[in-house]
């Protein structure tokens, strides 16, 4: 798969059935699908959220990988943002010091195998791996 999606939460429910029609498409293992759709959809919002600055489409790539998925999501003309870099979630912490935020993000860093970032030319592009283990 290789789509561009509007900047608008109304995409979720058709990037959804894209990763469906892909995983059936593929023969990539269901079990992977909850974790690539809650993957794709924090950092869908989070770059919807976040990078107000730009109206340009959000691409999201798939493509199978070893026993499961390589995603990723590219977003135009913005800063940057590498997730990795972000303060770590103090998961431990009672709720009434904690900060809000963050917590999609710590989950989807837990979750996927392996990501990765670039930065180019005002082109963020985060890379997920999904694997069966």
């Amino acid at each position: 798969m290789n789509q561009k999606f509007k900047r608008s939460f109304d995409e979720l429910k058709h990037i959804v059935a894209e990763t469906e029609r892909f995983f059936a498409e593929h023969g990539i293992d269901s079990s992977l699908r909850n974790v690539v759709d809650l993957a794709i959809e924090e950092l869908f919002v989070n770059m919807v959220t976040y990078n107000a600055e730009t109206d340009e489409d959000i691409l999201i790539e798939m493509k199978p990988h070893d026993q499961g998925i390589e995603i990723s999501l590219t977003d135009y003309d913005v800063e940057r943002f590498d997730p990795r870099e972000v303060r770590p979630v103090n998961v431990d912490a009672p709720l009434e010091d904690r900060a809000p935020g963050g917590l999609g993000l710590y989950l989807v860093l837990k979750m996927v195998d392996s990501i990765h970032y670039e930065y180019r030319n005002r082109q963020s592009k985060i890379t997920m791996i999904v694997d069966r283990k």
